[in-house]
């Protein structure tokens, strides 16, 4: 009998496999499509069981059966799960692996409970690499069902210096929102960092071989993170035609998480500026033939003088648009568990991104302490440690988006992080002007400052 079924032998559910392999987990699979369920029997050298249905699946797993789906988000995990749902046994257990949204896994998991089966969401990031090797993962569903699964999710989990990557990050789908909201937080930072990259190449003249000893450099400081190094790595990449960076089309392309990011905390009342503009950055540069177009309109401003130590300035933009973009993801994720009543640990979220995942950053270390020193941080940005290293670099940031708009270069994260913090830190704006617009031409009301819980008032403007 096998300890564990995956469903899907893609990319990601076969690396998953065979990392439970090397693992001694037993491991049985079944794909739809049979070559992909062959070649990974062939790469695992035999290890891997298949299946040749659902049902046979079924009955080569011990009890309680613990089977992850790999598949398409969407429809095809309900039709799965509906094929398997009268094949399991009451206490059984399966796991949804693919970025589902988390409202469907809430959906799912309370159906299955009332069959008495469990279904887990679980968020899992790394890619390829890291579902071989060790990624971070990040399931939700009921505790019992957690502790089923405990034992292989940390075995195959990444290890970093605070232990395995793996958490319960809460009931129903908070592991799924967990992960959106990871991928908004790579959104963001992607963002940020093609922005220095803009500038340094664009305004600084920094040639590909000067941006890949930067970044390369700035791997080894506060900025340290496997998207940094990642970056000096592809600076670096050349071939037959040159840098290959050089030939890659700006138009990027998403595969919705980001975007749920965005609706989520729309939908909740959070600020995720810097997040929303990575969206935005991604769906404009889509637009490519407008935008050549464009460019043969209007012209460009004329560069301005490069400020000395612009390498400089430039890390502690980066580092600032870095440090707000995270304090905006777990502020939405703070408002969602409250919302759901999740009761998510913020100090564990941290400590399961540190290794395996697409974020993996050492400023983690310092969201860690933020959390195990106050637990009810309201935001990061308040965290006495990160409110100094944002006092040392958001003159930088300041710099940095002045220096572009003069020059013309669009710096969308880097603009919204630096007004989402002007407006944090600035005790009166401007919207008791907007609340005054809304009673003047809808008759909506207002609360006064002298009496700010007290009932909406209307005037005759």
């Amino acid at each position: 009998m096998a300890n564990f079924g995956v469903v899907g032998t893609g990319v990601m559910g076969r690396n998953l496999a065979l990392n439970m392999l090397d693992n001694e987990i037993g491991v049985a699979a079944w794909n739809l499509e049979r070559d992909l369920l062959d070649a990974a029997v062939t790469e695992s050298d035999g290890r891997l069981q298949a299946a040749d249905s659902l049902e046979h699946l079924v009955g080569m797993l011990d009890t309680p059966r613990r089977i992850l789906m790999m598949i398409t988000a969407g429809r095809p995990v309900d039709i799965v799960m509906d094929q398997l749902a009268p094949l399991l046994e009451p206490g059984d257990i399966v796991i949804d692996g693919g970025n589902s949204a988390f409202i469907d896994t809430q959906r799912r998991e309370k159906a299955w409970a009332e069959m008495n089966l469990h279904f887990v969401g679980m968020g899992v990031s790394g890619g390829e690499e890291g579902a071989r090797h060790g990624p971070s993962l990040m399931p939700g569903g009921s505790e019992h069902a957690y502790q089923h699964l405990a034992p292989i999710l940390e075995s195959i989990a990444a290890v970093s210096d605070s232990g395995p990557c793996v958490t319960h990050c809460g009931p129903d789908g908070a592991g799924h929102f967990v992960k959106t909201v990871h991928n908004g937080i790579e959104y963001a930072d992607m963002q940020a960092i093609a922005e220095t990259y803009d500038v340094l190449h664009r305004i600084g003249g920094f040639s590909n071989e000067q941006l890949s000893q930067t970044f390369a450099l700035w791997n080894k400081g506060p900025l340290e993170s496997f998207l940094v190094e990642l970056t000096a790595e592809i600076f670096d990449r050349e071939d037959d035609h040159g840098h290959l960076v050089d030939r890659v089309l700006d138009k990027a392309e998403q595969k919705g998480t980001g975007r749920w990011t965005a609706t989520t905390a729309l939908e909740l009342g959070v600020s995720i500026p810097s997040i929303a503009a990575a969206v935005d950055a991604r769906v404009l540069s889509s637009a490519k033939g407008l935008r050549e177009h464009a460019a043969t309109v209007f012209e460009s401003p004329e560069l301005p003088a490069v400020p000395d130590e612009l390498g400089s300035i430039m890390h502690d933009a980066l580092y600032a648009t870095k440090v707000i973009a995270y304090a905006q993801g777990l502020r939405l994720i703070v408002r969602a568990s409250e919302a759901y009543d999740w009761n998510v640990n913020l100090k564990e979220i941290a400590r399961i991104w540190k290794a395996g995942c697409i974020i993996r950053a050492r400023f983690l270390d310092t969201i860690m302490a933020a959390y195990e020193t106050r637990a009810d941080l309201p935001n990061l940005i308040l965290d006495d440690t990160v409110t100094e290293i944002l006092k040392t670099t958001i003159p930088s940031l300041r710099k940095i988006v002045v220096l572009a708009a003069g020059a013309g270069v669009p710096t969308p994260a880097m603009n919204a992080s630096l007004d989402y913090f002007d407006s944090l830190r600035t005790s009166r704006l401007p919207q008791n002007l907007t609340q005054a617009q809304r009673d003047a031409f809808g008759a909506h009301g207002y609360r006064t400052i002298d009496d700010p819980d007290g009932d909406s008032v209307h005037s005759d403007w």
